[in-house]
């Protein structure tokens, strides 16, 4: 995705946001187009409350002028915009290709709303493409790593499942976890792999997002198209 589509995706989606918004700032390239052009605005007079998802977004963020608060000061949010890693026709995503699933997630579920920002190679008819992130406890990662794989043989799905950035150097996200990035290719019933992982107690949480997105906008060369509404 270029720059340039990036930046048209979060433009559209700046449209959303009106003045005093409690609004959940997502984590990712895309989304720091959104924050580039939100600071803007700011400086225009704009006033919002920002959470952000991650500590690379808060930074970004805290450089640009962009005023932040916490869940614990709002725990309600009115809207949050983030990006995307694949997103299929019933709106449902995968997430966390950058590590902050968790806390995307949790300002998600604290969001009235969820705005999507991508460019349309993203739209895929089935999830699964994409490897799906898994956030896990470092305690007994095999043995969650174990469930993880009777979890995906029940359901009928395969490929590998690889622990970001390898043994030597594992990734760890800002809840000082790991990441599992299953290679699952084809994922027909997210909402049943959903449940199924959350009841691994090594499982923190996955990067499928069922039930949030309300609207997506997705940028290509011909323009930015806009899938819902809020």
């Amino acid at each position: 995705m270029s720059v340039e589509l990036k930046i048209e995706a979060a433009r559209a989606a700046l449209a959303l946001v009106k003045n005093g918004m409690r609004l959940g700032i997502g984590t990712g390239s895309t989304a720091d187009e959104f924050v580039r052009l939100l600071a803007v605005e700011v400086k225009n007079g704009l006033e919002i409350f920002g959470v952000p998802t991650s500590i690379k977004t808060q930074i970004l963020c805290e450089e640009l002028g962009v005023p932040l608060t916490t869940l614990e000061e709002l725990p309600e949010l009115d809207l949050v915009i983030d990006g995307a890693d694949e997103v299929d026709g019933k709106f449902q995503l995968i997430k966390g290709g950058g590590g902050a699933l968790l806390r995307e997630k949790i300002v998600a579920h604290a969001s009235k709303a969820m705005a999507v920002i991508a460019d349309e190679t993203k739209l895929v008819d089935t999830l699964g493409e994409y490897p799906l992130p898994i956030e896990v406890n470092k305690f007994g990662l095999t043995a969650t790593y174990n469930a993880i794989r009777v979890v995906s043989d029940r359901l009928d799905l395969s490929g590998e499942i690889n622990l970001r950035g390898g043994k030597d150097t594992p990734f760890e996200t800002d809840g000082g976890h790991f990441i599992l990035d299953a290679s699952f290719s084809h994922i027909p019933d997210a909402s049943a792999l959903s449940k199924a992982l959350l009841d691994i107690p090594g499982v923190v949480e996955h990067g499928l997002f069922l039930g949030y997105a309300k609207v997506v906008f997705l940028a290509s060369p011909d323009g930015v198209k806009q899938l819902g509404e809020l």
